[in-house]
């Protein structure tokens, strides 16, 4: 059955739009994952201004999971690494107690190209808040593939089908990419307590419902399949709660204490930012002052 339905919200970066999917107001978690954007399809023409890229930023409490179906983006970060992802890898920065990072888009600066991906937040269970930060890359050989009758897909983290991908996790989830033909029937994996399907690109069939590309559909408990309406990128995602997080900014914790205690740290310039990236950073926007009585 059907839980939810989440659609995208368009948000433009300064350059190039995303669709934003989670958190939503009626649903603010799936499972661990607690934000994802949907970025592009874009297509950028030569001489890319630096403008568009992001600029060094602070996290908490979460792990980044950045995934390419075209493009290319370069990662830099406050623990030292520089990596370039491709489309069919996996970026996965943990922040645990703290980290920073940017995302360029250097290997289309001259060039141009397109850029299409997604990028999700992943909420570290208690255990792990505070654990050091760390960056783990993945290239396809880690990530385990499947193939089905008008369907291959990739396990992009956690267990599934199955399969489990070499990705580190802190807990209980799934990740998978499926392309699928058109008239492809697909089921959701099972064993876990939240589920949802985001259609990508395509048109699919829940329940006698058609849902088209940039719509997310949160299952409830049983069986849940999607068909392909005709060729269809769909990801199926969730995994268990890790109970309640806050998130504000680029911050996710389990307490409004440690979030505060983090936007103190980034505006008293606390973190520590790329060694290879260290010339601009993104400031925290202050909230507006309250209204004079007396004006």
């Amino acid at each position: 059955m059907i839980e939810l339905v989440i659609p995208q919200r368009r948000k433009d970066l300064g350059g190039f739009e995303v669709g934003r999917i989670l958190p939503f107001a009626k649903r603010r978690m799936v499972g661990p994952f607690i934000f994802l954007d949907h970025m592009g399809p874009v297509t950028f023409p030569p001489h890319i201004p630096k403008k568009v890229d992001v600029r060094p930023h602070p996290h908490i409490g979460l792990s980044t999971v950045t995934y390419l179906f075209e493009g290319r983006m370069t990662h830099r970060d406050s623990v030292g690494v520089t990596m370039e992802i491709k489309p069919g890898e996996v970026n996965w920065m943990t922040a645990g107690r703290g980290i920073t990072h940017s995302e360029r888009f250097d290997g289309l600066r001259d060039s141009g190209g397109s850029m299409h991906g997604l990028q999700a937040w992943v909420a570290l269970p208690l255990d792990a808040e505070d654990a050091e930060p760390r960056f783990d890359h993945y290239d396809t050989a880690d990530l385990p593939t499947l193939n089905e009758k008008g369907a291959t897909g990739r396990i992009i983290a956690g267990e599934a089908y199955g399969k489990s991908a070499a990705t580190k996790t802190r807990s209980p989830l799934f990740y998978v990419h499926w392309e699928l033909a058109e008239g492809t029937v697909m089921e959701a994996p099972t064993g876990y307590t939240d589920r949802a399907a985001y259609v990508v690109n395509g048109a699919v069939e829940i329940e006698g419902q058609r849902y088209d590309a940039g719509t997310m559909v949160v299952f409830a408990p049983g069986t849940a399949t999607v068909k392909a309406l005709r060729q269809s990128v769909v990801m199926f995602l969730g995994g268990e709660p890790v109970g309640e997080r806050f998130i504000e900014w680029n911050f996710v914790a389990s307490t409004k204490e440690r979030l505060e205690q983090a936007k103190a740290d980034w505006r008293a310039q606390r973190f520590k930012l790329p060694d290879a990236d260290n010339q601009e950073f993104i400031p925290l926007l202050e909230p507006p002052p309250p209204p004079n009585p007396m004006s």
